[in-house]
Parts: structure tokens; C-alpha cells; sequence
């Protein structure tokens, strides 16, 4: 039972302005915005008929999506919710849904602080590990209940890599900046901004660019780099010596469960930029400011990171903290015990 999505007319005025707006300004008006009025405002009536005839002992959500919120508290059922990335980015999304909250629960039939307050007490499950979280975050403070667990990665290689990522007696730079930022003009660069950013160095660069970009479109790949629109990305993690990412939750945890030292280089989201800070101050990586060259910028924190052994120490000690988690299967038996 699908709910709505928002309508174009409403959602395309806005994403129009971002351009002429600042990174953080921009960032704040989409959580509010579009996550928090647009977005949550068409979802609530397909969600909340779903509850209706569904009648589930359990709702559980992301931090961003509010139309399950509304919906499961008008409705008296249980919440939980999934964060995705670090905490502090939970706190920085209930921070600017003030308003937009009060305004959900009005149409929900809801008076006031409602919504904010079974937001503040749900259960949150996360694959953070709680110094990931801590890290870089003088305001960190597990107020509500955590239940942190881990996912299972594949193991680091021990044989040979397969030959296209490149000569094995080099070390692998694994390069991906998600599947999103090919498909935005303002950030198509970047791919070809990192082929020639690490052309002359003794390394080996596999790249991912996702399916909306034509490798043959972005000119002549370097010898020492192989590039492909989708690679499995376990696979590469298992033999890569470094990652260069954005700094989405997805490549950010993947390294880290994986032991990889990463360097994170913040396209187009606040939580890329959060992501990268955290990793820099528990040790598990580095991180630039985004903004110009941001690219050329990373691949210098890049070349530290291959010259640094320590590096790849303190990787490995974060994947050691990921691995001592419960596996996410044991979340199955916390919502059960929820729904109760």
C-alpha cells in the first residue's frame, strides 16, 4: 500500500533555490522543508490507512521520514526508529522539524508537542559504533536507548585481487562518490577531477561512477585506473588499501566495518560532512571541507594515509569495535519485545 509522493509543483520551487543559497543554508532547507513538510504532509494519509487496515504492532522509521510518525502516534501504535549515520545528525534533523512537526500534527489530530516528545523517546537502532558516534561531538549525550549491532561484512582478501583492479604490488585506492552525485550536474566533475588527481602516482585507482554516468564520457582513463559503473562494493573492500568517498553512510560504515582507512571528501549534504568529521576524530580516517577542489584536496589527504602505517592500525582497531557488536539479526528479537 504505497502513499504519495510529493507533489512536483510544490518540491520544484524549492530545489530551484538551492543553487543561490549557502551548503548548510541549502542542507537546512531540504530537512525542513521538503523531509519535513512536503514529504511528510503527502505520505501521511497513504500511511496512515496503511496502519488502519494493516494494524501493525510496530512502526519503525528513519530520522527524516515523519509521515510513519505522525501516523503510528495518532494511531497509539509502538515506534523504533533506524538512524542512519551518526547521531549527531538525529539531533540536527529534530532541531530544525520544530515547526514542521507542530504543523504534521494538526493534520495527524494532534495537539502541540505530541509528535517531538514520541520522537525524543523512541528506541533507536544503529550500526554506529559508539566512539564513531562520540568522536568530534563535544555534545554527544545517549539520551534515549541505543541498541547498536553490526552487519556482516565479507572477509578481507587473502589471495590475489582479480586482474582488472590493476598491478597487485601496488596499492588499491578505491574511489566511489555513491550512485547520486553523478546524476547532479554541479558534482559530474568529480570523477574526472580524481582520474587525473592520482594519473602519476604509484598507486592502482578502481572507481565506481555509478549508472548514471558514461565512462566513455569522461575522456582517457589513466593506466593505473580502472573504472566501471557498479562494482560490488564488499568485493573492492576486501583488498583496498584506501577509500576516497563522500562520506555517505553507506561507503563511510562499509570501510569502517571493513578496517579500510578512508579519506571523505563532502559533496552535497550535511551528513557527509558530519560522517567525515567523526571518522577524522576517532582516528578511523580524514576528512576536507567541502567546497572547490575538494577532490584535489582529498587525494592529498590520500597520499598521507598510504605513507602513515599507523593508519591502517587505527582502521582496523574501529572494524575490531564493529565486529564485538551484536549482529543485526539480534534486532529482531528487540522489536518483538517493542511491539509487546
Amino acid at each position: 500500500m504505497p502513499f504519495a509522493d510529493a507533489p512536483p509543483e510544490l518540491i520544484g520551487p524549492i530545489m530551484a533555490r538551492l543553487p543561490e543559497l549557502g551548503f548548510e543554508q541549502a542542507n537546512a532547507t531540504v530537512v525542513r522543508e521538503v523531509f519535513g513538510r512536503i514529504d511528510a504532509q503527502a505520505a501521511l494519509p497513504g500511511v496512515a490507512d496503511a496502519i488502519a487496515v494493516w494494524r501493525p504492532d510496530l512502526v519503525l522509521r528513519e530520522p527524516a521520514e515523519l509521515g510513519s510518525l505522525a501516523a503510528a502516534v495518532a494511531a497509539g501504535t509502538p515506534l523504533a526508529r533506524v538512524s542512519i549515520g551518526v547521531q549527531e545528525m538525529d539531533r540536527y534533523i529534530t532541531a530544525l522539524m520544530h515547526e514542521p512537526l507542530i504543523e504534521l500534527g494538526e493534520l495527524a489530530g494532534l495537539a502541540g508537542s505530541s509528535l517531538a516528545d514520541a520522537a525524543a523517546g523512541e528506541t533507536c537502532l544503529s550500526l554506529v559504533p559508539e566512539s564513531l558516534d562520540r568522536a568530534g561531538d563535544p555534545d554527544y549525550h545517549d539520551g534515549r536507548v541505543t541498541a547498536r549491532f553490526r552487519d556482516s561484512p565479507a572477509p578481507r582478501g587473502t589471495g590475489s585481487t582479480p586482474q582488472s583492479f590493476g598491478d597487485p604490488e601496488l596499492p588499491l585506492v578505491y574511489v566511489t562518490f555513491g550512485s547520486v552525485a553523478g546524476a547532479l550536474p554541479p558534482f559530474a566533475g568529480v570523477f574526472r577531477a580524481a582520474l587525473d588527481a592520482f594519473a602519476d602516482d604509484e598507486v592502482r585507482v578502481f572507481m565506481t561512477v555509478g549508472r548514471a554516468v558514461d565512462v566513455e564520457g569522461l575522456g582517457p582513463i589513466p593506466a593505473n585506473a580502472h573504472v566501471v559503473p557498479w562494482w560490488p562494493q564488499d568485493e573492492v573492500l576486501r583488498y583496498a588499501d584506501v577509500m576516497l568517498g563522500h562520506g555517505g553512510f553507506g561507503t563511510t560504515y562499509g570501510a569502517l566495518a571493513r578496517g579500510v582507512p578512508q579519506v571523505v571528501a563532502p559533496l552535497f549534504t550535511s551528513d557527509q560532512v558530519a560522517n567525515g568529521r567523526h571518522v577524522a576524530a576517532a582516528g578511523f580516517g580524514r576528512t576536507v571541507e567541502p567546497g572547490d577542489d575538494v577532490v584535489g584536496r582529498a587525494a592529498v589527504e590520500v597520499r598521507r594515509v598510504l605513507a602513515d602505517p599507523a593508519a591502517g592500525d587505527s582502521a582496523r582497531a574501529g572494524a575490531r569495535e564493529v565486529a564485538a557488536l551484536p549482529p543485526v539479526a539480534d534486532a529482531v528479537r528487540l522489536l518483538g519485545a517493542l511491539a509487546d
